[in-house]
């Protein structure tokens, strides 16, 4: 049975895989990123895209507004969409944090809040994080802004999972090891990871639509390598 899902982050690498799997597969997609066109130039029926940026607020309304008109209700959310930056800490500037935050927390918590009321209690909410954001994991300098923003939203997932528990959805966080994606390029310039943008889609693709049988308010570790 076809789902209604939302993806964030679809112009490029996972996400951008993301959108072609579950749709190939004939669900209908929403594929949102602040670049819109290469999603646009490829023409499925059921893929749905327009330009959609997490920092602008006025950009929320557009959502609302497409699943009100064109779906009633949405089955998944995937908060894929991630800003990255690599400076010595002590260059981070308060607007180099607020950035980063603003997109990987503030943008997650507020498209899910969104989203939100037309979801079902079997809907899932799925959120990207990483490996620098697991407690206890290995650390690289340089990510003190990104890191600890992948940590937060592992902990608002949590609180998220717990509050909703009654009414449902279901919430979960994927924490990636090292995907071979042009982020991975500019956080370790020169690395070469073990896992592709594709292969890593493929496991987000089942999670997102299955895992929320088996998981709630659970953080999984996807990793294979460090980073």
């Amino acid at each position: 049975m076809s789902k209604n899902i939302i993806i964030t982050g679809t112009s490029r690498g996972i996400g951008f895989e993301l959108v072609h799997l579950l749709a190939d597969q004939g669900h209908n997609v929403l594929a949102l990123s602040r670049n819109a066109k290469p999603i646009s130039n490829l023409h499925f029926d059921n893929i749905s895209s327009f330009s959609f940026d997490l920092c602008n607020e006025d950009d929320y309304q557009k959502v609302v507004d497409f699943v009100k008109s064109e779906w009633n209700h949405v089955d998944v959310l995937i908060n894929n969409a991630g800003a990255i930056l690599n400076k010595p800490f002590a260059e981070t500037t308060f607007k180099d944090f607020e950035k980063v935050y603003r997109t990987n927390v503030f943008g997650v918590s507020e498209l899910t809040r969104t989203v939100l009321p037309f979801m079902k209690s079997d809907g899932h909410v799925v959120t990207i994080s990483s490996m620098g954001g697991i407690q206890g994991s290995m650390k690289f300098p340089g990510l003190s802004a990104y890191s600890s923003s992948k940590a937060a939203v592992i902990t608002m997932t949590e609180l998220l999972a717990e509050e909703y528990k009654e009414s449902g959805p279901q919430f979960n966080v994927l924490a990636l090891g090292a995907v071979q994606t042009e982020m991975l390029e500019e956080a370790f310039p020169g690395y070469k990871a073990p896992t592709t943008a594709i292969e890593m889609a493929r496991y987000i693709q089942d999670f997102a639509l299955t895992g929320n049988k088996y998981y709630n308010g659970k953080v999984l570790q996807v990793s294979n390598s460090t980073p």
